[in-house]
């Protein structure tokens, strides 16, 4: 027996390998604040919505920018700041990536209009892009292969932490501050974050790092945020047809499919699109951008459900959305334990059929619908969301050598962001097409600039209303009816998409696998550097 031969395989250095759940953690907390920001935000936008001096008065087109000016810049630079970090070392990545977050969180507290808060959520934004990649790149290299499935199970189950925690701490927030009290909390978790990243977490790069490719990221930026432009300015309008609308998307895919173009015939290209001949990658990357655009879309929606038609305060609708945290906090970490017994074609499939089958059940939602249905739905949809991310999750990183991790990481999260941005525009836009059509019968004895403003959105309608007096008690009753009916028909786009998915992660991923073999192969390839602690 040569039970020392262990300790020699090791690719981590053992200084680092013993303190690799401390550095988790910190890693976790990293991610924690750049989730949390979007969960608190989801609980504010109602409040947003409100006119000053409670709110700043963003209609919804406002709105979805202010979700999607930080959802674009973030997805856009993903995968040139994976490549920075491998490059220049994924912790200074990381420092710098968090205080350009935080820099950008006080400045948004402090927005004295919709145009300000979303150009600094865009700052917000660049900070993420350099956060969320270097974070899984530091954990691919200070865990040992055979412990990855776990700690990528236990890091994708603190966004699940970060789901509970924020729409919790922005009610509470929100009951006793003004609305940028919501962006202000980050500023010192950032601190916190910063100084245990300086203590703890060693820095690695990559031995070979890719070149930087500015031309990629302009065109991949622009193109994204044409065709994003398009889709939401469609919804406003609720035409569809509109020429500047078609022009602009149109604009925007020719923009994307010239990206592409270059991105095949460059030396050094931002996304290498050899990695997509791969099935299993193509498909795990496909499965979380899916899934990303219909969670996004309907979390947008079913926070003026709880709070427009049913009356809920923030603090509330935080608390309403526990079981959904609270389900990928408990199942995110042991979804390895069912990937192990049925394999990831399975496990994945059955994850994306439960999340499928919650939309449509959002479909069946009415103003007077037990509370207690809601709470069992955002259970189950979490549950399918744990049993989709963490095997996915483990698929695309392994799908690549290690020193690649970075530009693993980037990908992965890139298709998440541009996933969400899109399900936010596309069923946001759906969402906005539909209430407008619902209401604007209601709405004929109103003046036309203000006919036009109240059918933005169920806010929009009740802010008129309020201001009509008694008047304007009429428009509460079809208001609600109209939001309904428009949240229904949005679920249903949301459950076709998430069908979509199940069937790409059916087809292509992998089904139970055989025990693992290390081959001469296999161990070069895993072979990459750990830098010495500094």
């Amino acid at each position: 027996m040569t039970s020392p031969a262990a300790p020699v395989e090791r690719r981590v250095p053992e200084a680092i390998h013993r303190r690799r759940w401390a550095i988790l953690g910190v890693l976790m907390l990293s991610l924690l604040i750049v989730v949390l920001d979007n969960s608190i935000l989801n609980v504010a936008i109602k409040t947003i919505s409100t006119p000053a001096p409670t709110g700043l008065g963003a209609t919804q087109s406002e709105l979805e920018w202010a979700i999607n000016s930080y959802t674009l810049v973030f997805a856009g630079l993903l995968f040139t700041a994976g490549l920075l970090g491998d490059r220049l070392g994924r912790k200074k990545m990381l420092l710098a990536g968090l205080l350009v977050f935080g820099v950008g969180s006080a400045l948004a507290a402090e927005s004295g209009s919709p145009a300000q808060l979303i150009a600094f959520r865009a700052v917000m934004g660049l900070g993420a892009a350099f956060v969320m990649p270097a974070t899984l790149a530091i954990l691919m290299n200070v865990f040992e292969r055979e412990e990855q499935p776990k700690a990528i199970g236990i890091w994708a189950g603190s966004v699940g932490l970060a789901i509970a925690i924020g729409p919790i701490t922005g009610g509470v927030l929100l009951d006793h501050f003004w609305w940028g009290s919501v962006f202000l909390i980050n500023v010192p978790i950032v601190v916190i974050a910063l100084g245990l990243m300086l203590w703890l977490v060693p820095d690695s790069r990559d031995p070979n790092p890719g070149h930087i490719d500015p031309v990629g990221v302009v065109l991949s930026v622009v193109g994204l945020v044409l065709l994003v432009y398009g889709i939401i300015k469609g919804g406003q309008l609720a035409d569809f047809t509109d020429a500047a609308v078609l022009a602009t998307i149109a604009a925007g895919l020719a923009v994307l499919v010239g990206f592409v173009i270059y991105e095949k015939r460059s030396d050094h290209p931002s996304i290498d699109v050899t990695y997509f001949k791969n099935k299993v990658f193509s498909a795990a990357i496909t499965a979380i951008a899916l899934v990303f655009f219909a969670l996004m879309g309907v979390t947008f929606f079913s926070v003026f459900y709880t709070q427009s038609v049913r009356g809920y305060s923030p603090l509330q609708t935080g608390l309403l959305m526990l079981p959904l945290a609270a389900a990928q906090m408990i199942f995110a970490p042991r979804a390895r334990l069912l990937v192990d017994r049925f394999g990831n074609k399975a496990t994945t499939t059955a994850g994306m059929i439960l999340v499928a089958a919650m939309l449509a059940a959002f479909a069946t939602l009415e103003a007077d619908t037990p509370i207690w249905i809601l709470e069992v739905m955002f259970f189950l949809m979490g549950t399918g969301m744990a049993h989709i991310m963490t095997p996915t999750s483990v698929v695309i990183m392994q799908a690549l050598p290690r020193e690649k991790a970075g530009s693993a990481s980037a990908l992965s999260n890139t298709f998440r962001q541009v996933g969400g941005a899109l399900g936010i525009a596309v069923l946001g836009s759906v969402l906005s097409t539909a209430y407008r059509n619902g209401i604007q019968d209601k709405l004929a004895p109103l003046p036309a600039d203000v006919r036009h403003t109240a059918g933005e959105s169920i806010e929009a309608t009740l802010g008129v209303a309020a201001k009509l007096g008694p008047n304007g008690k009429a428009l509460v009753g079809p208001a609600n009816d109209a939001f309904l009916h428009a949240m229904h028909t949005t679920a249903l786009w949301g459950t076709g998409v998430a069908l979509l998915g199940t069937l790409v992660v059916a087809l292509y991923l992998p089904g139970k696998q055989q025990p693992a073999r290390h081959t001469e192969q296999g161990e070069t390839e895993e072979t990459e550097l750990v830098s010495a602690e500094k």
